[in-house]
């Protein structure tokens, strides 16, 4: 049974994840991907999150990648555009109910679980054609794709940390995913 590996790469940092808020279609800040250099060695298959800001990731890391609208960011509604304490200010309920809940969607959006759900379908469909996948994604699809690959589900998706510009190894392949490394971007 041959081994997969993805590298999993955090977009380059934008204004909302400096500021902590969630974001809408940005661009990456104009010093946040300088010098971030490829540095993948053999690549078969270069994937990229269907937004501007992943796009201008893997542009300045000299990938040529195709979008993969499962690598998309969480959807957050209503909450799109909006800093995280003024949405914290005008839905505090609903704000308890997104972090203590991952079947809770009260922005309108995407739950936590069917995060889960779709990043981990996308990691256990990669096929031995492409043993070895870099996708350009975000925070969240990288927190994802970390709890599925730990079988920790959702639940894991706080306790996880996602610098801009990581990269986050994962090999194995369906069911069998195991967590290599992590390495800290300059984000």
């Amino acid at each position: 049974m041959s081994s997969l590996r993805v590298v999993l790469v955090c977009h380059g940092a934008t204004r909302a994840t400096r500021s902590a808020g969630f974001p809408l279609d940005e661009p990456v800040l104009p010093s946040a991907i300088t010098g971030a250099g490829p540095g993948f060695g053999h690549v078969d298959s270069a994937l990229r999150g269907p937004t501007l800001r992943c796009l201008q990731t893997a542009e300045a890391l000299g990938l040529d990648a195709e979008p993969d609208e499962r690598l998309r960011d969480l959807d957050h509604g209503d909450w799109s555009g909006r800093a995280l304490d003024e949405v914290a200010a005008a839905d505090p309920a609903g704000m308890a109910r997104w972090l203590t809940d991952p079947e809770s969607a009260p922005h309108g959006g995407e739950s936590l679980a069917e995060l889960a759900r779709r990043v981990g379908g996308w990691l256990d469909d990669r096929s031995p054609a492409a043993a070895r996948t870099v996708a350009v994604t975000h925070p969240a699809v990288v927190r994802a794709a970390i709890g599925h690959a730990l079988g920790a589900g959702p639940a894991a998706f706080w306790r996880v940390d996602v610098a801009p510009l990581s990269r986050t190894t994962l090999r194995g392949g369906p069911g069998r995913w195991t967590l290599r490394w992590i390495v800290r971007g300059t984000g």
